[in-house]
């Protein structure tokens, strides 16, 4: 069974169930970053996912990150599944700019997480919603 790990849970915004993946806003207003989870029992590693699976959430990667490139003004998308903090798999995806909080930097450990305020991350949760 599909549990979510309470970190990321505590730290992000449930935005909507994909075909595999559950989708979440990351509560850091510094990017516009978004999180994948595979609704699947004890995933570590994407290697874990079948095959299909793996490729069915790499299209939901290209779905989010389309969004973030097409309405969020991103120069560069950082894609990534470290899971040193949290194992369970979950996929980064975070629209940078030149001009954000820590570019080129890593967002990781180069700046203090600024949560959203609960109305813009409502609305940002409904736009999203809307171009999925």
């Amino acid at each position: 069974m599909f549990l979510l790990n309470p970190k990321l849970k505590s730290d992000t915004h449930f935005i909507a169930d994909l075909k595999i993946s559950r989708l979440f806003l990351m509560n850091d207003s510094n990017y516009p970053w978004l999180i994948l989870v595979p609704r699947k029992a004890d995933l570590i590693e994407f290697t874990d996912l079948s095959f299909e699976d793996q490729i069915e959430v790499l299209r939901e990667i290209n779905l989010v990150g389309k969004i973030l490139q097409e309405n969020f003004g991103a120069e560069k998308l950082n894609i990534a599944a470290l899971g040193n903090v949290v194992s369970q798999l979950h996929i980064h995806v975070i629209a940078r700019k030149k001009n954000d909080a820590t570019f080129p930097k890593p967002v990781w450990g180069n700046s203090v997480a600024k949560p959203y305020a609960e109305q813009d991350a409502q609305d940002l949760i409904k736009k999203i919603k809307s171009l999925l």
